[in-house]
């Protein structure tokens, strides 16, 4: 996309976020779902299709362009972004990557346009971090491969019509080299859904358990070939980290943007809080912080972009970026105070909203894994 034609995106973003999300936030929190009038212009901005291919209906934005729309958007509630977020990222980025014609004919006109809702199912009850140890199997049967097993915690689940599946093709390979991928409908026979989970925060970002009963699926809708899935898997995810990564960094921004209102407002002792050292120390590394995740961010997505492996460097953004927007939350509520507390002026909800950051997509602990395995492989 062309420089010009990219700011007048991110400037019909930042207008969209101003005036009419922001000031949906309550009421999407209180009702946990987001409207569908928003959901519409969404898809209207091309929202859904930001990461899939111009052959096939998206925008086919790179990386760093990828980043630079999720700064904008996620300043506001991650409710939102998680409307569309599967579809951009982990729901479509496998079909994207290593998807046949035929499959990304049949998939990606929809899912860029926001027809169809996508999902990625690779949690389960015992493979949470230890992605490679899935549970679900798919065994082949002529020309269908049957599906038994339950995800859980699965984003989007009960919005989507396409399931990316990770399943164990090969009981008797240990960890993921008996992994395979599928795309799974929702529509086929013995896939259920459960209700969504109550959570913490990202009220209007819902996850369910998808079970999986003698589900057949052709052999046409295996992604890659038998044992790929993990590989896919990851690939996928070293993308999603920088995603989300940013995501963090748009959480941040507005964390930010509120706290200077709320300092140079806000009065004690006959001044304006921002008066004093303590609350400037707190802006200032809020300000260092985010500034800091945005340029890691840029630098790792202009790399990805490049053709270079970044899977090192995406678990360090993910790693930085979720801890930092955590630190940043705080800080928000801190100089706030009492009102940061309640729930009059959001900052409470961005504070429960945040902490989810640290642990899907890869947990904080496992990004320091993944960034000191790569150390040891690159030797650096």
């Amino acid at each position: 996309m062309e420089t010009e034609t990219l700011d007048q995106l991110l400037a019909a973003i930042r207008r969209f976020v101003n005036e009419r999300l922001i000031p949906l936030e309550a009421k999407v929190a209180e009702e946990d779902a987001v409207p569908a009038d928003a959901l519409a212009e969404m898809r209207a901005l091309g929202l859904f299709g930001l990461s899939i291919p111009e052959d096939y209906g998206g925008l086919g934005l790179s990386m760093e362009a990828e980043c630079r729309v999720m700064f904008e958007f996620c300043r506001c509630s991650p409710a939102f972004r998680s409307a569309f977020g599967t579809n951009v990222g982990i729901g479509s980025q496998g079909l994207v990557m290593f998807g046949t014609e035929a499959q990304k004919q049949r998939w990606l006109p929809g899912i860029a346009s926001g027809e169809i809702v996508t999902s990625f199912a690779l949690t389960e009850p015992e493979a949470g971090s230890d992605s490679a140890a899935v549970r679900t199997r798919a065994e082949r049967v002529g020309d269908q491969y049957v599906l038994n097993g339950n995800k859980r915690y699965i984003t989007n689940a009960n919005r989507a019509s396409l399931f990316t599946v990770m399943a164990r093709t090969d009981p008797n390979v240990k960890g993921g080299a008996g992994v395979s991928a599928f795309l799974v409908p929702r529509d086929l026979e013995g896939v259920s859904v459960g209700k969504p989970e109550k959570k913490m925060g990202q009220q209007g970002a819902h996850i369910c358990d998808v079970n999986f009963d003698s589900v057949r699926a052709p052999v046409e809708n295996r992604l890659g070939e038998e044992g790929q899935g993990f590989r896919i898997a990851m690939q996928v995810l070293d993308r999603g980290r920088l995603h989300i990564s940013s995501v963090c960094v748009g959480v941040a921004e507005r964390l930010i943007e509120e706290s200077v209102r709320y300092a140079a407002e806000r009065k004690q002792f006959g001044q304006p809080i921002a008066n004093f050292q303590m609350i400037q120390a707190m802006l200032a590394d809020s300000r260092t912080e985010a500034n800091a995740a945005r340029a890691m961010i840029l630098d790792a997505a202009r790399k990805r972009d490049a053709g270079g492996d970044v899977t090192m460097e995406a678990a360090c953004c993910k790693l930085f970026a979720s801890e930092m927007v955590g630190r940043v939350a705080d800080r928000a509520v801190q100089i706030f105070g009492g009102a940061g507390y309640v729930a009059d002026h959001g900052i409470e909800r961005f504070y429960r909203d945040a902490r989810l950051f640290r642990i899907y997509e890869g947990s904080s602990e496992i990004q320091r894994l993944i960034i000191a395995r790569e150390m040891m492989k690159r030797g650096s």
